[in-house]
Formats: C-alpha cells, sequence, structure tokens
C-alpha cells in the first residue's frame, strides 16, 4: 500500500534573446517536478497493484491461515525479486548497505502485512482498504521528526481533518464498532512508519535490494507463524499463491521508486487511487457494499490527502 523523489537545473535571460524557452531540461525546478510527477504514476500503479494483492489473499484467507498465506505468498514474489535483481543488475542489486534499515523496513513490513491480512480476514476489502489509506495520514504527521521535512501549519489542519475522517470511519462507541476495526488502524500506522523507512533506506540501498530482503524478512516471519496450523496446497491454489506473489512484488517496487521520487507528503496520497478499486472488487467477488459512513469517512482522508498534496509542506 505509498512515495518519494529527486531535482535539477535553469535558463537564462540575457539580453533580447529570439524564442528562449521559459525553462530548459536542466531547470532544477522542472526536473524536480518531472521527478515527483512519476513519483505520483509509480504510487497509483502501487495501489491498483495492492488492491489486487490484498482481493488474492482475501480469497485465499478463506481456506488457508495468515501465516501461510503470507509465507506463500511472499515466497513466490521473493523468486521473481530473485530472478529480476539477476537479470537487471546480478547479485549486487541485493548489497546490503545499511543493516538496520533494512531490518527495520523488514520488521515494519512483516508486521503491517500480519495486521492488514489479519484484518481482511475478518472485514471487508473496501473498509480495510478505506481505514489502511490513513497511512499518508502518518506519513505526513512523521515526516517532520523521522526525515526532517518541514510541515506547513496547513498540513497539520488536514492532517487533523484526516484523523478525524478516520474516527467517521470506524465510529468508536458506535452499535456497528467492532475491535477487528482497529487491526488495520494499528495497520495504516505501521505502513506509515514503514514508508518513512523506505525513503530513508532508498537513500543508501538500491530499490530491488530494499524489496528482496524486506520480502525475505516477511516471509520468514509467517513461516514461523504458520507451522502448527499449516495445510496442504492444491495446484490451483499454488497458482493463485505465485499471482499474489508477483503482483505483489511488483506493487512493492512501484512503492518504493514512487517514494524514492517524490517528497513523503506529496506522492503518498495518491495511493488512495486503490479505494477505488477496492470498492469495485468487493462488489463484484464478495457483494460487498461500503456504507454511508465509511465513504464519508473515506472522501474527508481523502481530501486532506489531496489538499496536503497541494499546498506547500513548509512556509
Amino acid at each position: 500500500m505509498a512515495q518519494q523523489a529527486d531535482g535539477t537545473g535553469a535558463p537564462d535571460a540575457a539580453g533580447p534573446t529570439p524564442a528562449a524557452p521559459a525553462t530548459s531540461p536542466k531547470d532544477p525546478a522542472a526536473k524536480a517536478a518531472a521527478a515527483q510527477a512519476r513519483g505520483i504514476v509509480a504510487m497509483m500503479i502501487s495501489a491498483l497493484l495492492l488492491m489486487l494483492g490484498d482481493s488474492i489473499s482475501k480469497f485465499l484467507l478463506e481456506t488457508y491461515p495468515v501465516g501461510q498465506v503470507i509465507a506463500l505468498r511472499q515466497g513466490s514474489a521473493l523468486l521473481v525479486i530473485f530472478a529480476w535483481a539477476l537479470a537487471v543488475g546480478g547479485p549486487r542489486m541485493l548489497t546490503i548497505v545499511s543493516w538496520r534499515g533494512q531490518l527495520t523496513r523488514g520488521g515494519l513490513f512483516l508486521v503491517g502485512t500480519f495486521l492488514i491480512l489479519s484484518a481482511l480476514h475478518e472485514l471487508p476489502l473496501a473498509t480495510v482498504t478505506a481505514i489502511v489509506f490513513a497511512s499518508p495520514i502518518f506519513v505526513a504527521a512523521l515526516s517532520a521528526s523521522v526525515l526532517g521535512e518541514k510541515v506547513s501549519r496547513r498540513v497539520w489542519i488536514a492532517i487533523l481533518v484526516g484523523f478525524v475522517g478516520v474516527l467517521v470511519m470506524i465510529r468508536p462507541g458506535a452499535a456497528s464498532f467492532e475491535w477487528a476495526l482497529l487491526l488495520p488502524l494499528a495497520g495504516a500506522a505501521v505502513n506509515g512508519l514503514r514508508d518513512l523507512a523506505s525513503r530513508r533506506l532508498s537513500r543508501t540501498d538500491h530499490s530491488l535490494s530494499i524489496l528482496f530482503w524486506s520480502t525475505l524478512i516477511v516471509g520468514v516471519g509467517g513461516a514461523l507463524m504458520a507451522p502448527s496450523d499449516w495445510l496442504p496446497v492444491g495446484g490451483v491454489a499454488l497458482a493463485w499463491f505465485v499471482l499474489a506473489g508477483v503482483i505483489s512484488a511488483g506493487a512493492q517496487f512501484a512503492m518504493i521508486e514512487g517514494l524514492r521520487l517524490g517528497r513523503a507528503a506529496v506522492v503518498t496520497p495518491f495511493k488512495y487511487t486503490g479505494l477505488l478499486w477496492a470498492v469495485l472488487l468487493g462488489v463484484l467477488f464478495w457483494n460487498e457494499w461500503p456504507d454511508r459512513w465509511l465513504l464519508i469517512g473515506a472522501l474527508v482522508v481523502i481530501g486532506a490527502g489531496i489538499y496536503m498534496s497541494r499546498v506547500p509542506a513548509a512556509r
């Protein structure tokens, strides 16, 4: 389920030179904007792939325990990532520069995956997705202390509005409230920390290295959860696990690239586009129709995220 950025150069206006372009390819503002745009596109692709992967996982969770789904899905993804790394540049692509950063991101990825898959087992896809998509709010709230980014007063107001939207969705104290709703909320917070760890780690380690070692950590963690209730896997189910793994690998790579290319507080809100896919897939395959409170709260959260992406981060 998030992205980050680069930038460069400037034009000169010396006298009456004819037809001088407003910007040149080396203009710092233009290059930064282009990198930010690429980060946004990468995050939107990641959002679509994450929804497809979550849908397959939800289907598998109807039969298999959470730990087994995590282990087999990530194991399949690991093979794809390893082959990918060899094709792109060989084993050196998996070099670890920051062990601490890799372990931190991998641990956060494991905890977030467990929380979200547990929520998918208990709750509708759109409900889990809408609540988890509060993670950009956590990213913006924590980016100042974790990454040293400056956050403006208007962004802090948007963060508070976003949290109000979360409260509208889960409605603590209402008759419809259930404790399972706290699973995706906790997952959103952990994913926000994971996204920040991704941005920091991408300064030193290659995206493929981050993806490989995080996937390995999650897969091993899932396997350690599963031994007591591991179930046999048939050929068709194995194919679904492999597909889920391939999609998961693509989603995570797109997310890491997005976080590298764009500023965390700007790019991560575009993960919200996945909510549209979650509603569509939930209705098509599980007949799960979101209620009005979920939609209202989701719109508030999405509005806060979009607002944060359109105002200066610092003033």
